[in-house]
Parts: structure tokens; C-alpha cells; sequence
């Protein structure tokens, strides 16, 4: 009974020291959520002045850019998927895998070659351990994403997209690459601190959607003179704006994982607490039943003892 007696307070002292860790995290989690959600503000102005630009020029131009023009065929397919580096985040990683597999299969259906971009470890390692073939793999930025990682990401799927091999941006992404009609990106859309969705959006070719209601005087799109050409500030623009609709992506996965790690590890608080309390209990029945047996053996040999000297006597 002492055996099973320390046993149980090996284990109480274990899940206490594992409560202190998942309680750290929970709370370094809280904390850069916020920074992720003031992060991804920010970047929102941007993002919203590009979009009006681009905007303005496909609606006061009649260019026909490579980046905005429908395949008539189309074969191939780009996925990008956002995964996490790092674990301990619940379902986040396994949800928005399960959300390409779904997204490729679509595709395979419609008769297009599915070619995979990953971003995060995770995503990695689950696509490497079934062997199935990845293009690039960006990693050790999830939670903390930058532009200029989002601008590595955008070259390289504009680069696979336009298949053009004598630019010399686009070299180092068409390696293992037969070109592609389509660029998808898979990730998290961060709605609140309890709902995450992984959400698949189409990013190449680009669709350039004009209202057919006339907009308020605010919403106006500006009148542009063109210099040099149209094409030319298309050529410049919309690079720029599939960058901002990754880092868009990222900054959102960022957010969302970790709202997913600090819900998970607020439910590993939680359950330490409650595998605390239960083997404190057991803990506390093991010591009160071996103190029973004592006080049994002592009062047996009392009464052992006494019956012997009434005998003898």
C-alpha cells in the first residue's frame, strides 16, 4: 500500500509541473493573439488602397493582363496550403489539411493535376510521411509571419503560373513544376477567439468583379492617367496585390492558430486540474486504508496477545 501510496504523488507532482507548462503557454498565446489581430489591422489599409487601385485600373482599362485571364482548359492546379510549425494547437493543422484533401479532390474530379505548395511544418511533414510530392515548403513563420515571406510565396506561385523560365524571378519556383492554370490557397479565417474556419480560395487567374449598382460618392473609384501604359502599371500592381492577399492569409492562419493553441491548452489546464484532483482522492483513500490496516494488525495482535496470556494462565 506505502508503494502505490508514492506512486500517486509521483504522478500528482508530474501533472502539476505539466499544468505549469500548458498554463504558460495558454498565457504567452493570449497575449500574441492580440499582436496578430493589431498585426493583421494594420495591414488592412494596405490591402484596401491596392484593391481600389487594381480596381480602378481593370475597370478604366481594357487590358487584358496574363494574371486576370481565364485558361480556356485549364490542367493543372496549384494548392497552397497554410499549416502551422509547431503542434500543441489542437485540430488546427488537421482542419485545414482535410479541407485541401477535399479541395484536391474536387479538382482531380474536374480532371486537373493538383500540384501542392506548403507552408508550415506540419503540412510538411503530413504530406512527406504519405509520400506525396511537394513543389516548395516555407517553414519557422507561422505564428509570427512576415511580408517578405508572403512576397516569397506570391514569386513563387506567379512564377509557376505564368510558366515563364527565362525570368529570372521565376527560375527558382518552377523547379519540379510544369507550369499550372490555377492558384488555390488553403487556410484558417480567423472569426473570434472560439471560431476558426479553414477556408479555400482561388488566388490566380484574377477575378476582377465591377458592381452593377452605381456606388456613393465616397465609394467612387479615382480617375488614374496611365504612365507609361496600362499593362505596364498592371505589371506592377497586380504582383503586389496577390502578395497582400497571402500575407492576408498568413496574418489570418496566424491569428487562428493561436486562438486554436490557447484553446487547447486551456483544455490541458483543465484536465491536469481535474487528474490532480482525482489522484489526490485516491491518494488520500490509499493512506486512510493503509492506516486501517495498521490499526487492524495492532488491535489483532492486542487481542492476539490477551488470548495467548488468558491461555497460559
Amino acid at each position: 500500500m506505502a508503494l502505490s501510496l508514492r506512486e500517486y504523488r509521483a504522478r500528482i507532482k508530474s501533472t502539476e509541473s505539466m499544468k505549469k507548462i500548458t498554463r504558460a503557454m495558454e498565457l504567452i498565446a493570449a497575449s500574441r493573439i492580440i499582436k496578430a489581430q493589431q498585426r493583421a489591422q494594420a495591414a488592412a489599409p494596405y490591402a484596401r488602397e491596392l484593391t481600389r487601385a487594381v480596381s480602378a485600373v481593370a475597370t478604366f482599362s481594357n487590358v487584358e493582363h496574363p494574371l486576370t485571364t481565364e485558361p480556356e482548359d485549364p490542367k493543372r492546379a496549384a494548392v497552397l496550403i497554410v499549416t502551422s510549425d509547431r503542434g500543441l494547437a489542437g485540430a488546427y493543422s488537421s482542419s485545414v489539411l482535410k479541407e485541401s484533401e477535399r479541395l484536391a479532390q474536387k479538382l482531380r474530379e474536374e480532371g486537373k493535376e493538383v500540384e501542392l505548395y506548403v507552408s508550415g511544418r506540419k503540412g510538411e511533414g503530413y504530406l512527406r510521411f504519405r509520400n506525396r510530392p511537394v513543389v516548395k515548403t516555407w517553414t519557422g513563420h507561422s505564428d509570427q509571419p512576415t511580408y517578405e515571406v508572403a512576397r516569397e510565396i506570391g514569386e513563387a506561385l506567379i512564377g509557376a503560373f505564368l510558366h515563364d523560365p527565362e525570368h529570372p524571378d521565376d527560375s527558382s519556383a518552377l523547379e519540379g513544376s510544369e507550369g499550372v492554370d490555377e492558384v488555390h490557397v488553403v487556410y484558417t479565417r480567423f472569426k473570434s477567439m472560439l471560431v476558426q474556419e479553414p477556408t479555400a480560395v482561388r488566388l490566380l487567374p484574377l477575378e476582377v468583379v465591377e458592381g452593377e449598382e452605381k456606388p456613393s460618392d465616397e465609394e467612387l473609384l479615382p480617375l488614374y492617367e496611365f504612365e507609361p501604359s496600362p499593362s505596364e502599371v498592371l505589371d506592377g500592381l497586380l504582383p503586389r496585390y496577390v502578395q497582400s492577399r497571402i500575407f492576408f492569409a498568413l496574418l489570418q492562419a496566424a491569428a487562428s492558430e493561436l486562438a486554436a493553441r490557447q484553446r487547447a491548452m486551456k483544455s490541458a489546464t483543465d484536465n491536469a486540474d481535474e487528474l490532480i484532483k482525482k489522484y489526490t482522492r485516491i491518494a488520500n483513500q490509499a493512506r486512510q486504508a493503509g492506516i486501517t490496516q495498521e490499526i487492524s494488525e495492532i488491535v489483532g495482535g492486542v487481542n492476539a496477545l490477551a488470548d495467548a496470556n488468558a491461555g497460559s494462565e
